[in-house]
This record gives structure tokens, C-alpha cells and sequence, in this order.
């Protein structure tokens, strides 16, 4: 008897979560041959972008090989990315994997499948705006974070040349108060600090201007009320100007033109003002909202195709008839736990379940200044308010489950331990 094959197409926090389990639970025993496809060779947690952006982490620490991990866990990867689908044929064609210079490494390839999962993520929503995808940095890949950490550095480089720009100040615009463009915000201010303390010693603090334009009367519009508050006045302290109800029409190289025709002046620019999912799912063959994200039932199975399933931020997966599963890092997780239920009930012959999102709080970290949320759960139906210390443990853990899931507790423990002596030993941030 043939063993069914598995097809898992994106290493993000939950594809690779799925394939962990799925490797553990029938990978390792024969019972299904599980895959992974993903353009990268390497894994970063996509909550951390901000981070790698900022030099703040050192992704030669952190990432994760696929192909390391692929051995130690009882999966197969294969590097590449997702050109079309064959759903006849069940079968998945992968485009050429070219290097850097664009010579071709591998060629066009195909994979067949029993069963087939997209967790391909989102990339940021640019809504067609005249000069974004020109001028605007984007920080939806590793690529893209560490391109910008090098601009960053360059900038950062001139601006300290103080016998050209003695009075010059840095100025960094931000598109988009959400999680990303907050978190982003303080790690900036805080690696300004480090450089300085590592020799950039005409950068001062009073030379950074930052700016954060978000389109909603009020940052973080996701969350509560109290929490974005709190994150805007904290903000503030650290000298972030913030431009509520305030839209962008036109990006240059120089800056941003807002929707009341000022012109806000900008040596760096970053989009993170919304997502939708990778414009290549909408050629598929699969039903597809406006966002490019596919419509799948609340068992995470493709409306279109029994064998098909997506999740994460991809996928709109209903929740009752007027919400759907919302695009964050802890629902991919609940999913990736769920759906690899669901494939072991496929290949047993029994019905599906129904995934049901849990809502555990929401937590935003402004780098070592401070961290503001709220947590729910239990007795917590409407959110308990926490910040300071127990706000920045809370924040911290979430890294660590990730870890704890793909690693295992005895590898993530000596992760932690590993992770406290190159806090001593190596420079706090990437300065190269």
C-alpha cells in the first residue's frame, strides 16, 4: 500500500508547526510521507521582523534550517516556491529556484500529493498607492527586514559623519499604527541608544525623529482602547510624533505626501499599513475573497476541493456568520494544532472537526522601555490589563512556545540557556 503524501507549501510559524507535529505523529511511524516547500532556507519567527530589522536580532542565532530540522523531525523539505497547481492531477509545480544573481540553481519541478496545505502568509498591502512599492521599505520576509537594517545602518552612518551633517537629523516615517509599525517604532529608538553607546557618538538621541501615519482615529485599532492609550503615551515619551486619521496618497524618494497634501520628509520610509495574502493564490483555481485569501470551511478544508487546506493568514476561515479567524500569529498556532488533527482523521477514514478560535489577549512590546496588553482566558472573559514587567515576561513566553513546539522542551531550554551567554558575549545588535 502506497503511503499518502503530505504537501505542506510555507515555513512561517504555522506551516512549520504543522510539519513538526505532522512528522511526529505519522512521519516518524510511516504513515504518511510529509513535505515541506518553502523559498527560503531558513525559518525566522515573523513576530521578530521588527527585531531583525533593527539589528536587535542576530538571525545567524535565531533562524531555524528547514533542512536541519527536517532531519531531526521525520519530514522531507524541499526548497522552492509554488508556480501552479495541477488539482486533477494532484500535483504541485514549483518554480525555478534562481541565486541571487538570478542564475538558475534548480529547475522547474513537480510534486504530487494526497493531501495538500497552503500556510503561504501575507505580504503587506500597498492598495495600489502611487511610489510605495518604489520608495517604501517592506518587512513582510527576512530579505526584506535585513535590506532594511542595512539601509538603517547607512543612514545612521552618514547622519554620525558630523563634519557633513552637523545639525542633520535622521528621519524615519512609518506607514501604519499597528503591532508592527509600534514595535518597530521602539526597537528604532532603542537601537539609535546602542549605536551610540558602539561608537555613533553623533548620533543623539534628539537627532532621531520617527513618525508613525495611521489611517484609523487611533493606533493599535484592533485592540482596547486602554491599550492603545497606553502605547501612544508611551510612545510619546520616547519622542515617536504620531499622525492619527491620517492617510497616505503618494510616496517619493524623499517622502510622504498625506491625504491633506502635507509632505512629511523622510530618509527611510516602511510600509506596514495592512496585508492581504500572496497575489499568486488568486491564480490557483481556488475561490478567493478580494484579499487573495482563500475560502476555506471552518475545518480548514478548501470549499473547492476536499484534499486542499489553508490556514493562517492566507485563509478566511469562518467563525459563525459574520467573523472569520483573525490574521495573527497565535490563531496560525491554535491552527497548525487543529489541522494536523484534521489530516489524521482524513487519512483514518473519519469526519473533520471544526476549528474554533480562542482569543487569548493581545501584547505589544516597545522594546526594553516597556510592554502593554491584555490577556484572557479563564475567568478573563473581557481581558485583564497588564503592562511592565509581567507585560514583558508574557511577551518573551510567546517566543518561547514557538520554540518549545518546533524544538521540543530539553533543545528550547538549552536555546534559553545559550541565549543568556551570548547576551554577555556578543554585541546586543548587528552591527555589520
Amino acid at each position: 500500500m502506497q503511503v499518502p503524501k503530505v504537501v505542506v507549501v510555507g515555513g512561517g510559524a504555522g506551516g512549520l508547526e504543522l510539519v513538526t507535529r505532522l512528522g511526529s505523529q505519522l512521519g516518524k511511524s510511516g504513515k504518511a510521507e510529509i513535505t515541506l516547500i518553502d523559498r527560503a532556507a531558513t525559518h525566522v519567527w515573523k513576530p521578530l521582523y521588527h527585531e531583525l530589522a533593527t539589528g536587535v536580532l542576530n538571525s545567524n542565532l535565531d533562524e531555524v534550517s528547514f533542512q536541519g530540522h527536517a532531519k531531526n523531525h521525520h519530514y522531507r523539505f524541499v526548497r522552492g516556491s509554488l508556480q501552479s497547481l495541477d488539482r486533477e492531477r494532484q500535483a504541485v509545480t514549483l518554480a525555478p529556484l534562481l541565486d541571487e544573481e538570478g542564475d538558475e540553481i534548480l529547475p522547474q519541478r513537480e510534486l504530487g500529493y494526497d493531501y495538500l496545505v497552503l500556510a503561504v502568509g501575507s505580504v503587506a498591502n500597498d492598495f495600489s498607492i502611487e511610489g510605495v512599492g518604489q520608495h517604501c521599505h517592506f518587512i513582510d520576509t527576512a530579505e526584506q527586514a535585513e535590506s532594511f537594517r542595512k539601509a538603517m545602518l547607512n543612514t545612521f552612518l552618514r547622519i554620525n559623519d558630523a563634519s557633513s551633517n552637523q545639525q542633520r537629523e535622521v528621519s524615519i516615517g512609518i506607514v501604519g499604527g499597528g503591532a508592527t509599525g509600534v514595535e518597530l517604532a521602539a526597537e528604532l529608538t532603542k537601537a539609535s541608544d546602542m549605536l551610540h553607546s558602539y561608537g555613533y557618538t553623533d548620533l543623539e538621541h534628539s537627532r532621531l525623529n520617527i513618525q508613525i501615519i495611521e489611517m484609523a482615529e487611533r493606533i493599535l485599532p484592533p485592540l482596547s482602547e486602554k491599550v492603545s492609550q497606553r502605547v501612544h503615551k508611551e510612545l510619546e515619551k520616547l519622542g515617536v510624533r504620531l499622525h492619527t486619521d491620517t492617510s497616505i496618497k503618494k510616496a517619493t524618494a524623499d517622502g510622504l505626501y498625506t491625504n491633506d497634501d502635507d509632505f512629511i520628509a523622510t530618509d527611510l520610509s516602511v510600509w506596514a499599513a495592512g496585508i492581504k495574502a500572496p497575489p499568486f493564490l488568486a491564480e490557483l483555481g481556488l475561490s478567493c475573497n478580494k484579499n487573495n485569501t482563500l475560502n476555506v470551511s471552518a475545518a480548514m478544508q478548501s470549499v473547492d476541493d476536499e484534499r486542499i487546506f489553508a490556514f493562517g493568514d492566507c485563509a478566511y476561515c469562518p467563525q459563525g456568520e459574520d467573523s472569520a479567524v483573525p490574521p495573527r500569529a497565535q490563531a496560525a498556532h491554535q491552527q497548525a494544532k487543529h489541522l494536523a488533527a484534521n489530516i489524521k482523521r482524513c487519512l483514518g477514514g473519519e469526519a473533520l472537526t471544526d476549528f474554533v478560535y480562542q482569543d487569548r489577549g493581545s501584547l505589544v512590546s516597545l522594546a526594553d522601555y516597556d510592554a502593554v496588553g491584555s490577556l484572557m482566558g479563564g475567568l478573563a472573559r473581557r481581558g485583564v490589563f497588564i503592562e511592565g514587567i509581567m507585560a514583558r515576561l508574557a511577551y518573551s513566553s510567546l517566543y518561547r512556545m514557538h520554540q518549545m513546539t518546533i524544538h521540543g522542551v530539553t533543545k528550547t531550554s538549552l536555546t534559553m540557556v545559550a541565549d543568556s551567554f551570548n547576551y554577555y558575549l556578543k554585541p546586543r545588535m548587528k552591527l555589520h
